[in-house]
């Protein structure tokens, strides 16, 4: 029983840290409530995020505002044509003994801010992976772990052609949610014009340890899920891929690629996370649909005949569900 309390006691922290950190980012980022909730909800599963949205949409701003609300590390890498990996990683250099050391790189905090990843080739982008999926980067040969809580928050252009690189599909898959920004909506965009040319400046305050961060993500991890309900991500994933016994009609005629299991795993994970955040203590499958869109959206690859057609890769996506 005690143990029962403790856990009910864990959601209704999680929920009030949710609340505290959401109105603290409000105060600085207007009108983008659905993108700062899926940005906490793959923090609190200890996923990375994807942001893809055309200039202007406060990307940058919105990640560099959830780190001042959380008391954690950050640093901001600006990807760039000319960017290698010892720049993001760190690399080994002569101290006064002559003697090599190795000097950290800026992927050794708690946020990584990856701004504009496809501006830079994909030698650099891969410096990435081993650091998304291991908590770790090797370098001459020697293994350099990452402290936890580890986030990697990237930030995308998806108009401008000239100088860019699309992401590997091997790297777009170690991204919990790949999120798309929509433009502001009329009332939104008054009150942010009024906010960013008036002299007032709003200091973000510390809501979030990351003791507390971690503690969160372990809650997640101890949410039971019904069997119908990971039957029923793993069905939906499965539904993405062609030429399997499970494949839709409209992944047999639109799609050329599937999603991997780490999508089933993400989508069980975040409505975990989603189920909490509104006051359930269990998932159910209205929790895996909430999120399933901004998980699968860049794990699955339409084929030709679906891009003569204009039919979106969303469009299907929903159509599964």
């Amino acid at each position: 029983m005690t143990q029962y309390q403790s856990d009910v006691q864990a959601v209704a922290a999680l929920k009030e840290a949710y609340q505290k950190l959401t109105s603290e980012i409000g105060k600085v980022v207007i009108g983008q409530e659905d993108t700062v909730r899926l940005l906490l909800t793959a923090i609190f599963c200890q996923g990375h995020c994807l942001l893809v949205g055309v200039p202007g949409l406060a990307k940058t701003l919105l990640i560099h505002t959830i780190s001042e609300a959380l008391d954690l590390e950050f640093n901001r890498i600006q990807f760039t044509p000319d960017l290698m990996p010892s720049d993001i990683l760190g690399s080994e250099t002569l101290d006064n003994e002559r003697q090599l050391k190795f000097v950290k790189g800026p992927i050794f905090a708690n946020i990584i801010l990856a701004d504009e990843i496809n501006r830079t080739p994909p030698k650099t982008q891969s410096a990435l992976l081993e650091a998304m999926q291991e908590y770790a980067v090797t370098v001459a040969g020697k293994k350099y772990t990452i402290g936890r809580p580890f986030f990697v928050l990237a930030t995308q252009n998806p108009i401008e052609q000239e100088g860019t690189y699309p992401l590997p599909e091997a790297q777009l898959d170690r991204f919990m949610f790949m999120v798309t920004l929509d433009y502001p909506s009329y009332r939104a965009e008054v009150d942010i014009v009024k906010n960013t040319t008036s002299a007032q400046k709003y200091q973000v305050q510390k809501q979030v340890s990351g003791e507390e961060l971690l503690a969160f993500q372990q809650l997640i991890r101890k949410v039971p899920v019904a069997d119908n309900v990971v039957e029923y991500a793993v069905k939906l994933v499965h539904k993405t891929r062609p030429n399997t016994e499970l494949s839709d009609a409209l992944t047999q005629k639109y799609l050329e690629w599937g999603a991997g299991p780490r999508a089933s795993q993400n989508l069980v994970l975040a409505a975990k996370c989603n189920a909490l955040l509104n006051g359930k203590f269990s998932p159910d499958i209205e929790d895996v649909q909430a999120v399933a869109l901004p998980i699968l959206r860049h794990r699955v690859v339409r084929n030709f005949k679906a891009e003569a057609e204009g039919v979106s890769v969303e469009a299907i996506i929903q159509k599964l569900l």
